[in-house]
């Protein structure tokens, strides 16, 4: 697929600073909850996350955490006047999907710290064993595992298109 690439999005790299301080572009998703440290031992117990910081407010609210989840960053607070969480909102529209090598594995470690099923694992006709859970914090997960090598001309047509 060849999509042109903006001006701005060719900034969207590794440089070195005035300071030589090197800075990368990066996306980091930041989770709003009610009960930040609950959502924190969730995602350490069923998604193996490492906590990288965890930082509290005067009243013990968590106002920024960041955990590790694989090479990818998220960071979550605490919901509060300004910032409200997805089971506040009755949900979220956004969906994370985590590529792991054992689907039914990070579904069952889910399930067992709290996660409900929406989808359970199964292969799909398009190369992935797929699942989608969502946790006691209103997110859902989609759980995505490789079974089959396809180009994406094999995928589209098996999708239907």
């Amino acid at each position: 697929m060849n999509v042109p690439v903006h001006d701005f999005c060719k900034t969207c790299a590794t440089v070195v600073g005035d300071a030589g301080v090197m800075s990368e572009t990066t996306l980091m998703p930041r989770l709003v909850v009610a009960g930040a440290d609950q959502a924190i031992e969730f995602y350490r117990t069923a998604l193996g996350a490492q906590v990288l910081n965890r930082y509290a407010g005067p009243d013990g609210a968590v106002v920024h955490a960041e955990l590790r989840v694989g090479s990818t960053k998220l960071s979550l607070k605490d919901e509060d006047g300004t910032d409200r969480s997805a089971a506040t909102l009755g949900g979220s529209p956004v969906m994370f999907t985590l590529d792991v090598p054992d689907a039914d594995a990070v579904a069952d470690a889910m399930q067992r710290a709290g996660a409900t099923v929406v989808f359970a694992v199964h292969d799909t006709t398009y190369g992935y064993r797929q699942g989608r859970l969502t946790d006691p914090f209103g997110f859902q997960w989609i759980l995505s595992q490789s079974i089959e090598e396809l180009t994406e001309a094999q995928r589209q047509e098996r999708i239907g298109g």
